[in-house]
């Protein structure tokens, strides 16, 4: 019997949001690549909440956009209602968030992808990975088709032996009703020695906007003025009419509901073993530990423009089917609401990402990179970020170049990585601001700045795109020194100037810069005292540049406190620690330490610092041993 064989570069498996983008950065690298799904109809498909983005995980979207991604223009295509979240707070935690329409989402991620050279899209599903002497070298589909190539990236999400799970129901197939991927994650354990673990995540009913009472539920609307993810948009390529979402609360009749059939949940009943994410719990679960609060919020979102579908965002559950009617009719707005879609948990198979090293490659297996949920993490923006990650090494590899690693001082992407893969992780894990030290230096604002010119050696960010970024930043630079420069004395005019906006008068020369640091101004706000401030009318991110002069002067002296913080930092990243160490020769280290250093294989002393169980009088000895 005869099957097809076919060789590529690169093999991307999954094309959810990780699959997406490493496939996307494996081709436009130049690599020939075949990305596989079960279904065409799952590509960047967003089964859980309709929305890309919100705090901390906008970080991540403009850095995946910095670094020449896809996620952030393609929810610049398709929002229907964008946010800027935290803007009372200072601007190291704003973060954007974006209503998207799903359906188009997924379509103009697909379109994006089958015009990229290089790229195929396969509907397929891969049952085994081919492994020889610790390398992989393809993989096998369903029909016994065999794929030869040089890497392969795993971005299954949440496919592996999938199982939808409400009540007393079961069914195994992935999320929407999508076939699982049966047979992988068998291959993984047997063919390449691959840990398996089993985690769950879950989503909540879909009603039918027609048997909504928005008129008992407070109006969310977007803002008027509206930020893109991409830094390639202005607000004037992207502004269109936006769609309300709405809020309304769950009550004690609700939580009356769930604690008296709380039995029934399959999360209770011992039915689902999988372990879920901490922090985006059921209703069952918010209710039954949390006993003392009397009502949670539940956002009520349209799915998109051309559908009736809406999204209780804060309902997630695994409830049976008449327990969901309860739940839902008791809520203010609700009391005649249709479901459409049954809430459901799904468990999954997925890997321990400490089997990985820091390019996302498997320790144990050379050119096989893992990506997104398989990687024990959640969200689509966690998965985007990894996926790209791992198609940049991936091609890296293939260059025979050394990866791309971002450290926990370059990005958010950079910390997301570092925690997977030092720190494991019993649960699904979430991206948040407070797991960022340098939080104040890794604003969203500022991801280009950080990261563009990583994409552009990377081969991501084209010349025109490029040479837009340097012009912005030489902006930036030119107009800080400036303001520092021009001098102002106390003379009539600006005491006057002072007066009349209610500001401290000076009694000696400050500068410009010294100004846009009280409270009271900004940079346009001293326009007035400033005649040969340079003209940024000509330019598309005239508002970025002004934006990043306000916050560099204004946060200055946090900003130089916090980039001493990472030059010590850095001074331990840089002590490499050779792949060949042998720890049962560390004298002194504790039996713990011993075995977690051995596990997880650290690269530098700063990674090994972060490994829980790994205490400082072990890194102490560790460093004796390297003659540190």
């Amino acid at each position: 019997m005869s099957y097809v064989e076919e060789t590529y570069d690169c093999i991307v498996v999954g094309a959810g949001h990780a699959g997406c983008e490493a496939a996307l950065a494996a081709a436009r690298m130049g690599f020939k690549t075949i990305i596989f799904t079960v279904s065409m109809d799952s590509v960047a498909m967003m089964p859980c909440n309709p929305n890309i983005g919100g705090s901390s995980k906008g970080h991540l979207v403009r850095e995946i956009d910095a670094l020449g991604g896809e996620m952030g223009k393609n929810i610049d295509k398709t929002y229907i209602q964008s946010k800027m979240l935290n803007v009372s707070k200072g601007p190291a935690v704003h973060s954007l968030r974006a209503q998207a329409d799903k359906h188009r989402y997924s379509l103009e991620m697909r379109h994006t992808m089958q015009q990229v050279e290089n790229l195929t899209l396969r509907q397929a599903e891969v049952t085994k990975l081919l492994v020889e002497n610790g390398e992989v070298t393809g993989v096998q589909v369903y029909s016994g088709a065999i794929y030869h190539a040089k890497t392969v990236v795993l971005c299954t999400g949440v496919y592996l032996k999938a199982m939808c799970i409400y009540g007393d129901t079961k069914t195994f197939t992935g999320p929407n009703g999508l076939m699982a991927a049966n047979h992988l994650s068998d291959s993984m354990a047997e063919d390449a020695g691959i840990d398996i673990r089993r985690f769950k995540t879950g989503t909540p009913p879909r009603i039918d906007r027609k048997t909504v009472d928005f008129s008992k539920m407070q109006e969310q609307k977007g803002d008027e003025k509206i930020q893109p993810f991409s830094f390639t948009n202005t607000e004037a390529d992207i502004k269109r009419e936006q769609i309300s979402c709405w809020l309304t609360y769950t009550n004690e009749t609700t939580h009356e509901i769930i604690r008296q059939n709380i039995d029934r949940s399959p999360l209770y009943s011992g039915v689902i073993h999988g372990v879920g994410p901490r922090y985006c719990p059921s209703i069952e679960d918010k209710i039954m530990k949390f006993p003392d609060k009397d009502r949670h919020q539940l956002f009520v979102e349209p799915e998109g423009e051309t559908t009736e579908e809406m999204y209780l965002d804060g309902m997630s559950s695994s409830m049976p089917e008449d327990v969901q009617y309860a739940m839902v009719h008791s809520v203010s707005g609700l009391e005649h609401a249709e479901i459409i879609r049954d809430a459901y948990a799904i468990e999954y198979d997925c890997i321990s990402a400490t089997d990985l090293k820091p390019s996302l490659e498997f320790k144990a297996i050379k050119g096989l990179f893992s990506a997104g949920q398989i990687n024990g993490s959640s969200g689509y923006e966690e998965a985007g970020a990894q996926g790209l990650m791992a198609g940049i090494n991936a091609g890296r590899y293939m260059q025979g170049k050394e990866p791309v690693v971002l450290k926990r001082s370059d990005g958010y992407i950079g910390v997301l990585i570092d925690d997977l893969v030092t720190k494991p992780t019993p649960e699904p894990y979430r991206m948040m601001t407070s797991r960022a030290e340098y939080r104040l230096l890794l604003r969203q604002d500022n991801a280009d700045l950080r990261l563009t010119e990583i994409g552009h050696e990377v081969g991501l960010i084209d010349e025109e795109r490029y040479a837009a970024f340097l012009a912005k930043k030489e902006k930036i630079e030119s107009e800080i020194a400036r303001l520092e420069a021009v001098k102002l004395g106390a003379n009539k005019e600006v005491l006057a100037f002072l007066a009349a906006r209610g500001s401290s008068p000076i009694d000696k020369q400050v500068s410009l810069a010294d100004l846009i640091k009280r409270p009271e101004f900004d940079y346009d706000s001293v326009a007035e005292l400033d005649p040969e401030r340079p003209d940024f009318s000509d330019m598309r991110t005239a508002p970025e540049i002004i934006e990043q002069i306000n916050i560099a002067i204004k946060y200055e002296g946090y900003i130089k406190r916090q980039m001493q913080q990472v030059e010590h930092f850095l001074k331990i990243e840089g002590k490499k620690i050779p792949a060949s160490i042998d720890y049962s020769k560390v004298k002194n280290l504790r039996v713990e330490a011993r075995q977690k250093l051995e596990k997880i294989r650290p690269e530098s002393i700063g990674q090994a610092s972060r490994i829980s169980g790994v205490s400082p009088a072990d890194i102490t000895m560790l460093m004796l041993h390297l003659h540190m």
